[in-house]
């Protein structure tokens, strides 16, 4: 979160205790939570520092929370305008083309599989697994796996497969080449691990199973000691980074639109582009579904041409 001057507030998720503060651009950057936010008091905060606007900067959950505030004020009479600024590297916000930090996520995440081909072609029938992060969909691994060039087979949520396929395939890619990347999204395969489970976290997203060492397990009972098997789990590195020139420029683009819509009286909004042109969406209508990697479409079709990838269903 950062303040600026004294009726001005940008969230990010939600947390409202400061951390650090920068005396050159007179803001305070504070943490980020995930889910458990206590809307009321939030609200009383915003009443009682007497904020005119606050800008909530997150994916679904951020912008959920953000539609709560609105609805909040709204109902307490204060007078704030609430805005959002899409920001999920998934990829996964309804109506949006794409969040900044996408494409410094999908940058990172190649370098991981191009790490996994290095070790995979380097050992005899070298496998390389490589679980990237995408919860519901499975935009950066399809997107890293087109982008790196290496990847022999790609999983990801809204795709079923079928084990016994896919360890086929797999074994069948290993004789023929002598090594072999799988790349994963954390999503994919829970119909297979997680089937009955309503566990969730503090957000109320479905805990999940762990696919990239189910995978890893899975291959080495199949291979039964007959190939060498490199489990790569980049986690929360390709997203700690520092952003790309584009994702940069973008960020503040979408900034510079909350801002304007903000001061232009509107609220309950999100900035985002959408067919190339710059935005503003209801928050209501962005966070009804999560936006997904059409199975039909052509960047999915594309990629399973470009790596020779059949029906695993």
């Amino acid at each position: 979160m950062h303040t600026l001057g004294t009726n001005l507030i940008v969230a990010d998720d939600m947390l409202m205790v400061p951390v650090w503060h920068c005396p050159c651009v007179a803001s305070y950057s504070q943490g980020t939570s995930r889910g458990g936010a206590n809307i009321k008091e939030i609200v009383r905060r915003i009443d009682l520092w007497g904020l005119d606007m606050v800008f909530v900067i997150g994916g679904n959950g951020g912008n959920a929370a953000a539609d709560a505030i609105q609805e909040e004020v709204e109902k307490q009479g204060v007078r704030c305008v609430v805005a959002g600024v899409p920001k999920s590297i998934d990829n996964d916000i309804l109506l949006v083309d794409k969040c900044f930090g996408f494409d410094t996520a999908v940058e990172e995440a190649q370098r991981a599989l191009l790490a996994a081909k290095v070790e995979a072609s380097s050992g005899y029938k070298g496998l390389g697994i490589v679980k990237l992060m995408g919860r519901s969909s499975g935009f950066i691994a399809m997107q890293a796996s087109m982008a790196s060039g290496v990847v022999d087979v790609c999983l990801i949520p809204e795709v079923h497969f079928c084990i016994d396929k896919l360890r086929d395939h797999v074994k069948t890619i290993l004789e023929k080449k002598g090594h072999c990347v799988v790349c994963v999204a954390e999503g994919a395969g829970q119909d297979i691990l997680a089937a009955g489970t309503t566990a969730t976290d503090a957000s109320g997203n479905a805990i999940l199973a762990d696919v990239g060492c189910w995978l890893r397990d899975e291959f080495k009972k199949y291979l039964k000691g007959d190939a060498d098997i490199k489990y790569i789990d980049p986690s929360y590195i390709i997203r700690s980074i520092p952003t790309t020139s584009n994702d940069r420029i973008y960020c503040k683009v979408l900034g510079q639109g909350a801002v304007h819509g903000a001061f232009a009286g509107y609220t309950g909004f999100t900035v985002g582009l959408v067919n190339t042109h710059y935005v503003y969406l209801p928050i209501p209508t962005i966070i009804q579904a999560p936006r997904k990697v059409n199975p039909k479409g052509r960047r999915w079709n594309r990629l399973k041409t470009a790596i020779n990838q059949p029906d695993l269903c």
